[in-house]
């Protein structure tokens, strides 16, 4: 069922990402590390849909989207850019397979980090975030978003990895067999991985031959 809702706040959150709050329909539903599929209410652009992973908790009076747009590709994502408050995005309704299964290790590469936020705000919420690492990828210091509230979320063991930047407090390189094997000691654990999709691919091979378990490795499908 589609729902055309306003837009009430948009927020920068680091690099060219934003936090979008909107206005949430009555009796409206999801759980979170799940997503939808998002339009803009405008024309030439309502068939434009994209899918966006909601960031709200399921219990706030509003939903809200943290989206990367790329301002160098004319596309939905820089057409967001451009939007105010008060102008209307239309979705529909939820779906998604990455959710919470028990403790273990998160690895987001870019805008990967979004179903993330709002897993990882459900455990704080619940103050279950102890025993629960992050490894977030990003190119540069400035890419990576929403970095005081990840930093800040006691109880998480959080790794920043840049791959274009070597810089005193964060890790540096990429996230495969090799960089794994040095950072994480077990592999008989849950891991949650969300990313570009020749990183999740890569990473999936990566821990498969680390010894994990294809069952505990979370991944949108």
């Amino acid at each position: 069922m589609a729902h055309r809702l306003t837009i009430n706040s948009i927020t920068p959150v680091g690099g060219t990402v934003f936090q979008y709050d909107l206005e949430k329909p009555e009796n409206f539903s999801f759980k979170p590390g799940q997503a939808t599929d998002v339009a803009i209410d405008k024309d030439d652009w309502r068939e434009e849909t994209r899918p966006f992973t909601f960031t709200s908790l399921p219990d706030w009076d509003k939903l809200q989207f943290t989206i990367k747009s790329y301002p160098d590709h004319d596309g939905v994502t820089k057409q967001l850019m451009n939007l105010s408050p008060g102008d209307r995005l239309i979705i529909d309704d939820p779906w998604g397979t990455i959710q919470f299964k028990g403790k273990g290790v998160f690895i987001a590469g870019g805008a990967g980090m979004t179903p993330f936020l709002s897993i990882l705000r459900d455990l704080r919420e619940s103050g279950e975030l102890a025993g629960n690492r992050l490894f977030f990828a990003n190119k540069t210091v400035t890419d990576i978003f929403c970095k005081d509230e990840i930093d800040g979320m006691s109880g998480l063991a959080v790794h920043h990895v840049l791959s274009e930047e070597d810089r005193p407090g964060y890790l540096h390189g990429i996230i495969d067999e090799d960089f794994l094997k040095q950072h994480v000691s077990d592999f008989n654990q849950k891991f949650y991985v969300c990313g570009p999709p020749e990183m999740v691919k890569s990473v999936k091979q990566a821990l498969k031959s680390l010894g994990a378990n294809a069952e505990e490795v979370v991944f949108e499908e």
